[in-house]
Parts: structure tokens; C-alpha cells; sequence
């Protein structure tokens, strides 16, 4: 509903959106086109001239031709010239900032409305975010820390108002959260078996990728975020990278992208460490000492399994705890998760594609925040 103020009061009438301008109606449009093609702009702009026939995007005053007119005036592509005279177009920095808004609105926007958080803790104290409660004054507890309203407010009802006294026992501190730093490892399966099936696992987890990242680097800036991605080999990929990724033709050395995630988290100097892995679950390759890779896609090979197992306690060891969020569901699987996350004392969700977003989200706020004693 939205009210409208009149001299004797308010007057309430049904919501009515704002009406869209054609270009930001397809641009919603073709940001998710991107995302699905992996940064190929002419592939997106064909998908988006078949949707315009089939559903009437556009009118004989705004042309899709139009559209990419104002695309290319606004700065979200910019054409590339081929010294051999062909002339393409591609998407631009501004293009992928706008992706992984989109990302984050989509994924974490209903969870950012909520009004408090619901991670709850049997220790609140000193610290640097006001949580709006409130408990009795203690000796050493900081004078800047004490509600004077809240305090005052004591004072007249335990003594009245005709004689006013404030005493230490009407004094009340203001409980707030310790913020501590986070750096984030997110691990990213673009194994073969992330398509297979007809089911595209990957696109979701890359929107998840880019709204996490959005999330960071735009809520928590002293916090780090760094992404990689884990086939045959891992490897760290940039953020802006995201919109462009790709399964290719690889099986999944899950060991591979632990380490190289410890690797990452050890250069930190944060003391609170933590690893996002998106898998459907299944490893199947090791890279031998001598350069060889060990590949077994039958099952779940106990050699390959074993070494995941090791890699999960190395983590433990060194205080990083790992989530998996586990997007198949055969039982076997669903086993080896279990018994990965017993030996790392982490987490493990086993979930579909479309909640991925919002429990990626809850874990990371869960585990961000710390609340500690005075």
C-alpha cells in the first residue's frame, strides 16, 4: 500500500509499481541472458530477438535494435574492431557489475529485508554493532557503552521523579556484536557432471559466486573473498571473471581445490577462516607426484576418497572449517559429504538449486559475525 498525507489524516490506496522504461525492462532481461551464455554477447542478443518474437518485448517505438543502440550510448558494451574490418560487440565492466547486482538482489534480497538476524548466541558482549538490548551495568564495562535513556528511564522508576537519584544499579549497557573479519575461500565444481543430465548446476552457483561477492566487497569491504574454481586442477579466478565461466571437459580434483583454498587462507591474517564448496559431490581425479593424473568416474574410488578425507582434516587442523553445499542427492554421495564433513567438523547442506543462495548467505553471515564477552 502506499499512503498519501491530506490536512486531516492519511488516505490509503493500492500499491502501484513504477512503470519501467522499455530499456530497463530488457536490460533485466538481458543481464540474465548473459549469465546463462557465459559473456556471449551474440548469443544473448539471438536469445533475446527469439523471446521479442515470441512475447512481444517490443513495439515499432522501441526496437531491439534500439535497445542495443542505448546499450552501447550507456557504456554496458563496447565494440570491438577487427583490424580485418569485423566489428563485434562485447560487454563491459559496468555490464558485470550490473550481473552481480542482479545476483544479489535476486538471491539475498529477500534475506537483506528481514529485520534481525536469526543466528542466535548464549553470549553477547562488547563489541562494535548495536543489537538494541540491553543488561544491568557491570564494573569495567566502558562508561560510552551505557544507554543514558534507558538509564534515566530506571532511575525515575525506582526512585520517582520527586527524588531523583541514579544509581549504579540503574545503570544498563546496550549489548553489541563483535564484527570480525572474514576471509572466505569459494570453491566452484566445473566438472563435466555439473551439466550432465540436462540439470545446469553451474549457472546457479555462479549467480550465487557473484552475489556473494557483491555482497563483500560492497556490506563487508574489510572482508576477502576469493573465488576458484576446480575441474582436472584448480585455479583462482578474478571476480569479474564470473559472468564468462564455463564447465569444460574435466573430471573433479576436489583435493586440488582444498589445497590450493588452505594455500590461499594461510597468506590471511585474519583469524577467522572459511571455505564455500558448491559440488554435486563426486570426486574422481588426483594429480600423482609425478605430474600423472589418477581418474576413476566408476563410483567412489577409496583412494581418491581417502586423500578428500585427509584434506578435510588438514583444514580442521588448521582451524578452517569447510561447508559443502551438496547439490545431488544420491545416497552414496550424500555418504561421502557425511563423512568429508565428519572428519572437518564443518557443515554440510544438502539442498536443490534454488535455495543454494539463501543458505550460502545465512551460513556467511553466521559465521562473520562473533559475538564475545565483555
Amino acid at each position: 500500500m502506499k499512503k498519501t498525507i491530506h490536512k486531516k489524516g492519511f488516505v490509503f490506496k493500492t500499491y502501484e509499481a513504477k512503470n519501467e522504461s522499455p530499456f530497463d525492462k530488457l536490460l533485466d532481461i538481458f543481464k540474465e541472458l548473459i549469465t546463462h551464455t557465459s559473456g556471449d554477447f551474440e548469443e544473448a542478443i539471438s536469445w533475446l530477438r527469439e523471446l521479442d518474437k515470441e512475447y512481444k518485448l517490443t513495439d515499432d517505438k522501441y526496437t531491439i535494435d534500439d535497445f542495443l543502440d542505448d546499450l552501447l550510448k550507456r557504456g554496458y558494451i563496447k565494440e570491438d574492431v577487427d583490424p580485418q574490418g569485423g566489428r563485434g560487440m562485447h560487454i563491459t565492466a559496468k555490464t558485470e557489475r550490473a550481473i552481480r547486482q542482479q545476483a544479489l538482489n535476486q538471491i539475498f534480497g529477500k534475506l537483506k529485508r528481514n529485520g534481525s538476524g536469526n543466528h542466535k548466541s548464549k553470549s553477547p558482549g562488547v563489541g562494535d554493532e548495536h543489537t538494541g538490548e540491553f543488561r544491568t551495568y557491570q564494573f569495567g564495562d566502558a562508561l560510552d557503552k551505557v544507554s543514558i535513556t534507558e538509564s534515566l528511564k530506571n532511575a525515575q522508576i525506582n526512585h520517582g521523579i520527586g527524588n531523583f537519584n541514579l544509581s549504579e544499579e540503574d545503570l544498563v549497557v546496550e549489548e553489541t556484536l563483535h564484527k570480525s573479519q572474514m576471509s572466505t575461500v569459494l570453491m566452484i565444481d566445473i566438472s563435466h557432471s555439473m551439466i550432465l543430465y540436462g540439470e545446469d548446476r553451474i549457472t546457479p552457483a555462479k549467480k550465487v559466486a557473484m552475489a556473494l561477492a557483491e555482497l563483500i566487497t560492497t556490506r563487508y569491504p574489510k572482508d576477502t573473498l576469493d573465488i576458484l574454481v576446480f575441474g582436472n586442477d584448480a585455479w583462482l579466478i578474478k571476480i569479474k571473471e564470473l559472468p564468462y565461466l564455463t564447465v569444460g571437459p574435466y573430471h573433479t580434483n576436489t583435493v586440488a581445490g582444498l589445497q590450493l583454498a588452505m594455500d590461499v587462507l594461510r597468506r590471511k591474517r585474519h583469524t577467522n577462516k572459511q571455505i564455500f564448496m558448491i559440488t554435486d559431490g563426486k570426486p574422481s581425479c588426483l594429480r600423482m607426484p609425478d605430474g600423472q593424473y589418477y581418474k576413476n568416474s566408476m563410483g567412489l574410488d577409496d583412494f581418491i576418497v581417502n586423500k578428500c578425507y585427509d584434506s578435510a582434516q588438514q583444514a580442521r587442523r588448521l582451524h578452517i572449517p569447510i561447508t559443502t553445499f551438496m547439490i545431488a542427492k544420491d545416497p552414496y554421495l550424500t555418504q561421502f559429504v557425511r563423512e568429508f564433513t565428519k572428519a572437518n567438523q564443518g557443515k554440510a547442506f544438502y539442498t536443490g538449486l534454488k535455495g543454494l543462495g539463501e543458505m550460502i548467505f545465512e551460513d556467511y553471515e553466521a559465521n562473520r559475525k562473533k559475538r564475545i564477552k565483555g
